[in-house]
């Protein structure tokens, strides 16, 4: 199973050459793997980060071709393997023409937040999340 988004290329997205600025495709896999734990996963930001963290520890990214202003992008995540505290996952945002537009991969590990901020530790997943996580395991 694929977790799913579309996103609208938006002017904020995008360079003086009128394509998307290659950092931004960063901060749209973020709003993906966010709503991806929020809507799926059912452990969202903003109370999972009160004490826990899901930080993104490799990043893998391949731009195939560009994406303009105005364009609407589909927006896919799935699981490649899953670890004790660590998801290796594979995503893919393709255009209206089913154009790949970038592929890569992003490794994300569990961790627990000390109370004074200093200490990031990473932390095994609860079985009860390995499930959640399991139902979008491709290999």
């Amino acid at each position: 199973m694929q977790f799913i988004k579309q996103e609208k290329v938006r002017f904020q997205h995008i360079d003086y050459a009128g394509i998307v600025f290659y950092p931004r495709f960063l901060e749209m896999l973020n709003c993906l793997v966010e709503d991806w734990f929020e809507e799926a996963l059912h452990r969202p930001f903003s109370k999972m980060h009160e004490t826990n963290g899901i930080p993104t520890v490799d990043l893998k990214i391949q731009f195939k071709n560009a994406a303009r202003l105005g364009e609407i992008l589909t927006k896919k995540l799935w699981v490649k393997e899953l670890k004790n505290s660590s998801i290796l996952c594979g995503f893919e945002f393709e255009n209206e023409s089913n154009t790949i537009v970038l592929e890569g991969e992003v490794t994300l590990v569990n961790v627990k937040i000390q109370e004074d901020r200093q200490s990031i530790k990473a932390e095994p997943f609860s079985e009860e999340m390995k499930e959640k996580i399991k139902k979008y395991l491709n290999s």
